[in-house]
């Protein structure tokens, strides 16, 4: 009955978009995060208490729960009351491990606000950094809830005054990141106030929570809280009287938008089209009656409905049985069922406005970050993570009769979880598997044997590696195999500046246009000159293709297909084979046959794809290597083990702290080293040592193993030994 009541509420205020709010839970791993979300749910009534922070309701997956971590995000829709009115929420829980950050990136394109959680004593840690920054990065407003509470008085038994100055040391440091960050006009408007009450501090644990403007109303004090955790009792009477749900969410809907006032400066960030058209209106304003723009954000395939479509609506209303046009697979599908939110269980409406997180089923063919519309439309800016695949796998069924089945079961996953990074291939059947870690490819092996019943092979981890160039190369030609048609490049490095303001996402990654007049601006302010800016044509995977080009009468025939054959190089180098990155190429001029029918696919891919390899030759090509800065925290007693531990594969040490007991180290590690990581940090510290990644970059690798390494991948791909 509570249910039906539950859904009636929801079914009811989809359609108010003033009384909804889109929030994203986000923070370090072991936080709180799922716990925190249980008491969310229970205080709107879809949990009972007494399981809220045990049941753990958004990990649903076996591995989750045997592991104790969340590795997908979940999402729920809930109805909560404030100020005598009822608002709609729709929250996802995301997780916090870095090896499942995509899930992260994915969520912030769905949400407009969220909720960054901290752990009292253990404060801001890498991954709070690295999630407040997904977040920023795709204008998602964010609010402050320091949990955990209950240790400061019970482990480390605090004063109230040291307590007061832990939350404040946090708080800094939030605001510290949120104006390094946030984008320039939000840079104040965002910081976190005690004072406003964006700011709240409690356990999730015991379902208790507190914020300035609640205890001002309430009467309650630091040392109440301190009193409470005396008596036996004391923890359920301040769940009482500050609950958890209650503080929260009347924080998320005081300081969060509804999706019409965010989708307002959200959308000119996201979306690259038109914004004085109807599209762009309808998106601008949050229009239920404008045609129809939905994004996918994640993919589950689920063995009875098939597969099911999470995501953002932004504009018009969808129902089953419309028509709806995919931008990317450039196909149309029929819907064949709406529904919203609750954890792994769908609640199918009759239709749903937009401003709403969603689930559709029917769209047959989409993957994550595809645009969705009721007519073709300019598609939203590729969902960029912070991170990138930097180890690899070669995967085999064990049965060989079953390799249809695998290479079906890697579809799906591919789908299902967009940072990990397929690659099939029909000729030789090797099979590759490309994720963020060792424990994301682990994570995937087993789901595939658990849960789709594939027994597969495994070879040991590869390491993923870049190339790029040194200097600028001469002009070389590309030939097409009829010889009709001659293409001229240069290549070079990309100016450091550029590369960094695409990297900041500042410059998107996508094919230019005449009318992408702000990004040609954003090039003038980078040093180009307007004549130089309005040349550049695509900027693809941290790589610039550049028209040099005057006077070339095809030239507007032809540069989709020089585009095409750019993009090809870019995935696969002439030094290993593998992707390229701050690269800048450029077509200097072009001899072409006045027939159309000479100048198709077959002829222009391999001319470009033949005169931008050599170019690379040309330009001293070099591999680039994974590094990653991690943060190792380990007891002080083993300081000379740790720093021979860093040495030893390879790594710099950039900084040592001692904290009291507590060491903390930071240091650029490579990625090749780290194969087998967690043991060797365990065995050095007598188990007692934890690491957690900070940032991820690539490096020139050594001179001294640049062959061995190019030799030993070309060996790998059976490509010809370089001399």
């Amino acid at each position: 009955m509570a249910e039906e009541k539950q859904i009636d509420k929801i079914q009811r205020l989809v359609g108010n978009i003033q009384h909804i709010r889109n929030i994203g839970i986000a923070a370090h791993i072991d936080h709180g995060k799922t716990t925190f979300s249980d008491n969310l749910l229970a205080g709107a009534g879809m949990l009972s208490e007494e399981l809220a922070g045990k049941a753990c309701a958004l990990d649903f997956h076996e591995d989750e729960k045997e592991r104790g971590i969340t590795i997908d995000a979940a999402n729920v829709s809930m109805v909560h009351e404030s100020g005598g009115e009822e608002f709609l929420i729709n929250l996802i829980d995301t997780p916090g491990h870095v090896d499942f950050g995509g899930d992260v990136t994915r969520a912030m394109r769905a949400v407009d606000g969220a909720i960054v959680l901290c752990c009292a004593v253990e404060g801001i840690m890498p991954q709070t950094e690295t999630v407040l920054r997904q977040a920023l990065r795709e204008r998602v407003k964010p609010i402050l809830f320091i949990n955990k509470v209950d240790r400061l008085i019970k482990e480390v038994k605090l004063t109230p005054e040291l307590m007061q100055q832990k939350f404040v040391s946090i708080i800094t440091e939030v605001n510290r990141l949120i104006e390094m960050i946030a984008p320039e006009e939000f840079k104040q408007k965002w910081k976190v106030s005690v004072e406003q009450g964006s700011v709240a501090f409690g356990s999730a644990f015991h379902k208790w929570a507190l914020n300035f403007p609640y205890m001002q109303k309430s009467g309650l004090k630091f040392k109440d809280i301190i009193d409470a955790y005396g008596v036996e009792e004391g923890c359920k009477e301040l769940a009482k009287k500050a609950p958890l749900h209650k503080i929260v969410l009347n924080m998320v809907v005081k300081h969060h938008l509804n999706p019409r006032d965010a989708q307002a400066y959200r959308v000119p960030k996201l979306w690259h089209g038109d914004l004085d058209s109807p599209m762009g209106k309808a998106l601008v304003n949050c229009d239920p009656n404008g045609p129809i723009a939905f994004v996918a954000t994640k993919i589950v395939i689920d063995k009875h409905a098939g597969e099911i479509c999470a995501g953002r609506l932004f504009s018009g209303t969808v129902a089953a049985g419309k028509e709806v046009y995919l931008n990317m697979a450039k196909k149309e599908v029929r819907l064949q069922q709406v529904s919203v939110y609750k954890g792994a269980l769908r609640t199918t409406l009759n239709s749903i406005p937009c401003g709403n997180i969603i689930g559709l089923v029917g769209l047959k063919g989409v993957f994550t970050g595809e645009t969705v519309s009721s007519e073709p439309m300019e598609p939203f800016e590729a969902i960029k993570h912070i991170f990138e695949p930097v180890i690899t796998k070669s995967i085999r069924p064990k049965n060989p009769a079953d390799l249809p089945k695998l290479v079906e079961v890697l579809k799906a996953v591919g789908k299902e979880d967009s940072t990990i990074k397929i690659e099939i291939n029909e000729e030789t059947g090797e099979n590759l598997i490309s994720g963020m870690g060792e424990l994301h490819l682990e994570i995937v092996e087993n789901r595939m044997r658990t849960e789709r019943g594939m027994d597969v092979i495994t070879s040991p981890p590869i390491v993923v590696y870049r190339e790029t160039v040194q200097k600028q190369s001469g002009q070389f030609e590309g030939k097409t195999p009829n010889k009709h048609n001659r293409l001229f490049f240069i290549v070079e490095p990309m100016e450091d500046n550029v590369f960094a303001a695409i990297k900041a996402g500042e410059i998107p990654e996508m094919r230019l246009r005449k009318k992408d007049t702000a990004i040609f601006n954003k090039f003038v302010e980078l040093g180009y000159s307007a004549k130089d800016s309005k040349n550049v044509s695509e900027i693809y995977r941290g790589n610039m293709l550049v028209d040099d080009t005057r006077g070339i009468v095809q030239i507007g025939e032809i540069i989709g297909l020089v585009q095409d054959g750019f993009e090809q190089v870019c995935d696969a180098g002439g030094l290993a084979g593998e992707s390229c990155t701050k690269m800048k190429v450029r077509l200097m001029d072009c001899k072409l046959h006045e027939d159309a029918i000479h100048r198709g696919p077959a002829q222009m891919y391999p001319a470009v794809r033949e005169g931008v390899r050599a170019a690379i030759m040309d330009a001293k090509a070099v591999l680039l290597e994974p590094i990653q800065i991690m943060q190792i925290e380990s007891p002080a007693d083993s300081m000379g083990d740790m720093s021979k531990l860093v040495q030893n594969k390879r790594g710099q040490l950039i900084s040592m702290e001692q904290q009291g007991e507590h060491l903390v180290v930071k240091a650029a590690m490579p990625v090749a080293e780290l194969i087998g990581w967690s043991s060797d940090l365990r065995s050095a510290t007598s188990g007692r040592g934890s690491s957690s990644i900070q940032d991820q970059k690539f490096e020139k690798l050594p001179e001294s193993l640049q062959m061995k390494v190019i030799n030993s991948i070309r060996q790998r791909k059976g490509m010809e030994l370089l001399r």
